[in-house]
């Protein structure tokens, strides 16, 4: 079976990739130039985009934020007439000021084609029904792999969030192959084929899952696989870049091949901005190669994770990140140590009889800082005496004290009695004074 959508770009030797890289690094930083904020940033920094000779030479390039592209808010990254650009995806600004992202069409295209080579690369075939699960709209989670499936020939079914017992229906009715979800609200799903009578392994026809969105553990991934009875890929993206078909997993699930033909990789500490060593953890960097509305150089993802050494066996040359560990600004400090969610999920997700939904709460009392993990039980715990329950509690309370060398406070919940929802999870609630 035919394994590359796009064979020249995806089995591209590496002398090759570094020279075409190199050729749309210059391109990239020349359309840069032509919008008003890197037009004002290479002029303050004396850049000139002809100065670019070899890749190494980005590293001359100032970084680009998230505080850059909301201080530019709406047009300031705009590098093409505004008539040239056909898509427009934002931000809420819920959190903080919005953000705007325009794409052309020849933008489009490429994205296209990327959520196709990612999609065709984990076996998705035209016979194939494709469920994209996720938020359409103003996020670009749905549109890219949308229509990267349809771009393959599969049927694709635009169910959007939410309506649960909907989108079980809708996988019966349609003979659902592929799915496309949020980690969280995967492991919630399986509440509504129970209760509908249901076990997704024998009542659909389900084989492969796309799972993106929010950092997740390797053992959350398993249990996916394991409730439905399928493969699950790790698929990784941001709304700055593109949406989905940033990176994917191959078949072998050692890690995300990163599409070089289309961004330049770069691993930095977060506190130095200075390059880690391979292997090592460090923010992700990322500069767009090909992006004509909006071309991005050097920015910083605020996410978390390492290049993986060596070829993969799959005869990709492209580089392969690592799960996602997490997000710089995700992390949280407690009586002085840094902790992350997603160390708190992987010693969760390695109980059975814990469930799909935690919380992880930070208060004060007195002068003491309190953390507290909230964890559902999973259902076939529901029932189980209080002296399990207490072991349960223990067994977790000494594994989360070896991963994040503190002890927190650790409570059981009945099934579905956290808060959720079919977006992404919150994990932490600090109310701390100040959220400090």
């Amino acid at each position: 079976m035919e394994t590359c959508f796009h064979p020249r770009l995806e089995l591209i030797a590496p002398e090759e990739l570094a020279a075409l890289q190199l050729k749309r690094l210059r391109a990239s930083v020349r359309r840069a130039a032509a919008s008003p904020h890197y037009r004002e940033t290479f002029a303050a920094l004396g850049l000139k985009p002809g100065s670019i000779k070899t890749l190494d030479d980005v590293k001359r390039l100032p970084f680009t934020t998230k505080a850059d592209l909301r201080a530019g808010f709406p047009n300031g990254f705009l590098a093409v007439d505004r008539r040239q650009a056909v898509r427009l995806h934002a931000s809420s600004g819920t959190t903080g000021a919005p953000t705007a992202v325009y794409h052309s069409q020849a933008d489009l295209r490429s994205w296209t084609g990327l959520c196709a080579r990612s999609l065709f690369m984990i076996g998705l075939r035209p016979e194939d029904v494709f469920q994209n699960m996720v938020g359409y709209g103003l996020f670009t989670g749905g549109l890219g792999l949308h229509y990267g499936a349809e771009a393959l020939g599969a049927l694709v079914i635009p169910a959007g969030v939410g309506n649960s017992r909907r989108q079980v229906a809708l996988m019966r009715q349609f003979g659902s192959t592929a799915l496309h979800m949020i980690p969280s609200y995967a492991l919630k799903l399986q509440e509504t084929f129970r209760d509908m009578g249901l076990d997704p392994r024998r009542h659909t026809s389900l084989r492969l899952a796309v799972l993106g969105a929010e950092p997740h553990s390797e053992l959350t991934r398993r249990r996916v696989e394991e409730i439905y009875g399928l493969k699950a890929f790790n698929s990784y993206g941001l709304s700055e870049l593109n949406g989905p078909g940033v990176a994917m997993e191959c078949p072998r699930q050692e890690g995300m091949h990163l599409w070089e033909d289309a961004f330049l990789l770069e691993i930095v500490n977060p506190a130095t901005l200075e390059p880690v060593a391979e292997g090592e953890t460090g923010e992700v960097v990322l500069t767009t190669l090909v992006r004509q509305a909006m071309p991005l150089i050097r920015y910083r993802t605020r996410d978390l994770a390492s290049i993986l050494p060596g070829p993969c066996p799959c005869g990709r040359p492209h580089r392969r990140l690592s799960r996602i560990e997490g997000r710089s600004d995700d992390m949280f400090i407690i009586k002085g140590v840094n902790v992350f969610p997603m160390q708190v999920e992987a010693v969760l997700m390695a109980e059975p009889e814990v469930g799909g939904n935690y919380l992880i709460e930070l208060t004060r009392e007195g002068s003491e800082e309190v953390m507290t993990v909230r964890a559902e039980v999973a259902e076939q715990a529901r029932r189980m005496d209080a002296g399990k329950m207490a072991g349960l509690r223990k067994r977790l309370c000494a594994a989360l004290k070896a991963e994040i060398l503190l002890t927190p406070r650790v409570e059981l919940a009945a099934p579905d009695s956290l808060p959720s929802g079919p977006g992404k999870a919150q994990r932490v609630d600090d109310r701390r004074r100040g959220g400090e």
